[in-house]
C-alpha cells in the first residue's frame, strides 16, 4: 500500500543522512497461501535495523541475514522463502532485494503524487529462482509520466528476465473529521496507524491546532454554512462528531451535494428518521443513492463504550462498507480469508 511505501521512503532520507545504505524488499510472486501477499515491502539499513514487515515476523531475520550481500556487492537478488515448514503457511515467497537510494528529484516527485493523489505504478523485474544474482529491480512511474529506477544498478536494456510483477499503489484513504472534541481527536489518532491521510475540521469560533490532533494531515475552522467540500472522492470517510443535531444536519445539507463512499454521524438511533426527514426538507435533491452512504449511529455493534473503542468501531464500519463485505467473526468462515 502507498501509505508503506511513504514511511519506507521517510526512514531511507533518515538513513541516507547518518550516512547509511538502504535496500528494498519486495514480496514479488507467491505459490500458494501466506500471511501477506506479493506487493508488501520492506527496508532494511545497513546497521541492520528494518522498516516494514513482509511477515507476520518470522521471515524478516532470515531476509536480513540473506541482504548482506546486496549491501557488499550492490547487485539486486532474488530468494525464496518456504513457508510451509516455518510459518505454518502453505506457500513460497519469492523475494526481490535491491539496492535502494533516494534521489532530490525521485523525492519531489513522490511528494507531488502524494500531495495531488495520484495513482503511483511500480514494475518489480525478477525471476522465480532462489539465489538469483543479476539485472533485478523495480521501476516507479508517476502521472506526468516520470520513471525512476529504485535501484541504480538497474539497466532496463539490458534486462536478465521478463517476468514482472506490476503493483499500481491508489492514494492515501482519505478520513475527514468533522468535531473538535476528545472523541475526535481519538478516532485521528488510531486512524492514523492506518496510513490514512486525516483532515479535521472544527468549529470557526473554537478551532483547534493541527498539533491537537496526532496524525492529522491539515486542521481547519470552519462554519457549517460556509464550507466548500473540495476533492470529495470515492475513496474518501467523512464521520460527523459534532454532538449537535443541528450541526450535523447543516453539514449533511452541504454534503448531500457530494458522494463520499462513507459518511458516520454520532447519535442515538432514534435521531435518524428525523435527520432524514429534515434534510429532504432543506435539500429536497437528496437522492436514496445519498442516503445509502451515510451510517448513522457510525459504527459496529461490537460493544464499543469508551472513546477509543468507539473510534475502533467507526474505523472497521468504514473498512466493511469500503471492501464491500458484511462484518461478521472469521471463525465462522470456510476456506480462505481473501480471495
Amino acid at each position: 500500500m502507498l501509505h508503506e511505501l511513504k514511511e519506507i521512503i521517510q526512514q531511507a532520507i533518515i538513513n541516507q543522512k547518518k550516512g547509511l545504505k538502504n535496500v528494498l524488499v519486495t514480496v514479488v510472486d507467491l505459490n500458494g497461501s501466506s500471511y501477506r501477499k506479493p506487493g508488501v515491502r520492506m527496508l532494511i539499513s545497513s546497521d541492520n535495523s528494518y522498516t516494514g514487515a513482509v511477515s507476520g515476523g518470522c521471515v524478516e531475520k532470515e531476509i536480513i541475514r540473506r541482504a548482506q550481500a546486496v549491501f557488499v556487492d550492490k547487485k539486486a537478488k532474488i530468494i525464496t522463502y518456504d513457508g510451509r515448514y516455518r510459518l505454518g503457511c502453505e506457500g513460497i515467497l519469492y523475494i526481490l532485494i535491491e539496492p535502494f537510494f533516494i534521489s532530490y528529484t525521485f523525492l519531489q516527485a513522490f511528494l507531488f503524487a502524494l500531495e495531488n493523489r495520484e495513482t503511483v505504478k511500480i514494475d518489480s523485474y525478477f525471476k522465480k529462482q532462489n539465489e538469483a544474482i543479476g539485472n533485478y529491480g523495480s521501476i516507479i512511474s508517476f502521472k506526468n509520466t516520470q520513471q525512476f529506477a529504485l535501484s541504480n544498478s538497474l539497466n532496463l536494456e539490458t534486462l536478465d528476465t521478463e517476468t514482472i510483477f506490476t503493483q499500481n499503489l491508489k492514494p492515501l484513504f482519505k478520513l475527514l473529521i468533522i468535531g473538535g472534541e476528545h472523541d475526535a481527536v481519538k478516532l485521528c489518532k488510531i486512524a492514523a496507524n492506518l496510513g490514512w491521510q486525516i483532515d479535521v475540521i472544527t468549529a470557526a469560533k473554537d478551532s483547534k491546532l493541527q498539533s491537537d490532533f496526532p496524525g492529522a494531515s491539515a486542521v481547519f475552522g470552519e462554519m457549517p454554512e460556509t464550507i466548500q467540500f473540495l476533492n470529495i472522492e470515492e475513496d474518501t470517510a467523512i464521520v460527523l462528531m459534532n454532538h449537535s443535531y443541528v450541526q450535523d444536519l447543516k453539514y449533511l445539507v452541504q454534503l448531500s451535494k457530494h458522494k463520499p463512499t462513507y459518511i458516520g454521524i454520532l447519535g442515538a438511533p432514534n435521531r435518524r428518521e428525523k435527520l432524514f426527514n429534515a434534510l429532504f426538507e432543506f435539500a429536497p435533491e437528496t437522492t436514496e443513492d445519498f442516503l445509502e452512504t451515510v451510517y448513522t449511529p457510525a459504527g459496529l455493534h461490537i460493544g464499543a463504550k469508551t472513546p477509543e473503542e468507539i473510534a475502533i468501531s467507526i474505523i472497521a464500519e468504514i473498512l466493511a462498507v469500503t471492501r464491500k463485505k458484511e462484518a461478521f467473526s472469521l471463525r465462522k468462515l470456510q476456506g480462505k480469508i481473501h480471495n
